[in-house]
């Protein structure tokens, strides 16, 4: 019994011997083939060059050299186009920046506006000037200064930088502050900062319906801020009126909320 099974194993390994032997043997076949067809393809490649004539070769080389010629051309011709394209797109790219910042520009300006026009307290005015003054025109060292109508005086209310003390009183119609607040001009004198108090960089005056009542006088820029740019002479033009209404109406309200106290004042004193 066990020799049956000795031997089945024995010709079972047999023939998985000359099973893998024919297996390697058509593989070997097949290599052979592929190597045999290769070799007859070149073959017949070198007899077809071999039949070529010194004209037709001739003839091939100038068409190749034809071919070359117009796909350097057409080469050319894409990266002229490739070129084109890109300087459209940075065209396109630098417009949309300025799109984007020509937005910006409005959408701060139309905040500025608004933020003015929010309150009827005079401090609070003051305060949000200052603000806009610092995050939108990137000013360091500036003072507000408000028109004492009986001595024609311009002294600074609010400042920011320097101490309050710091900033001299102006005359207006005299100096260079007093003469630019009086003819209702904004004005800008150097690009940079000459540490003289008399002399602002930038004068904007405060009118209302051509009647000055006060300036926003600028001494130095921030760090980061090297010019003054569009956007900052269209807040001055914004400031020089909408800040000066604002100033005006919390000044009235301010009045009027006093003279409202006293004469309700008045009339509890009489009751009693």
């Amino acid at each position: 019994m066990n020799g049956g099974r000795s031997s089945v194993f024995a010709r079972g390994e047999e023939f998985l011997r000359l099973f893998k032997r024919g297996a390697e043997f058509t593989q070997d076949l097949l290599t052979e083939n592929e190597r045999l067809r290769r070799r007859l393809a070149d073959l017949e490649a070198r007899q077809e060059s071999a039949a070529r004539t010194p004209h037709d070769w001739n003839k091939l080389r100038q068409e190749l050299s034809n071919r070359i010629e117009c796909l350097e051309e057409q080469y050319r011709s894409v990266r002229e186009r490739l070129r084109d394209v890109e300087d459209e797109n940075q065209s396109f790219a630098e417009r949309y920046v300025e799109v984007e910042e020509e937005n910006n520009a409005l959408a701060n300006l139309y905040v500025a506006s608004y933020q003015l026009h929010s309150t009827l307290d005079i401090a609070e005015v003051l305060k949000i000037i200052i603000e806009i003054v610092i995050n939108l025109i990137g000013a360091e060292v500036f003072a507000i200064h408000l028109l004492e109508e009986g001595t024609q005086r311009l002294e600074a209310v609010v400042a920011e930088g320097l101490d309050l003390s710091a900033f001299p009183v102006h005359q207006l119609g005299s100096g260079p502050l007093g003469s630019a607040v009086a003819r209702g001009e904004t004005k800008c004198w150097e690009a940079t900062a000459t540490g003289d108090l008399d002399r602002p960089l930038v004068c904007i005056p405060l009118v209302v319906q051509k009647r000055p009542i006060g300036a926003i006088a600028i001494h130095r820029l921030l760090p980061q801020k090297q010019a003054f740019s569009p956007l900052d002479h269209e807040l001055f033009t914004m400031l020089g009126g909408h800040a000066a209404t604002a100033i005006v109406a919390a000044r009235l309200y301010s009045q009027s909320k006093r003279k409202l106290n006293t004469i309700q004042g008045f009339i509890d004193l009489l009751a009693r």
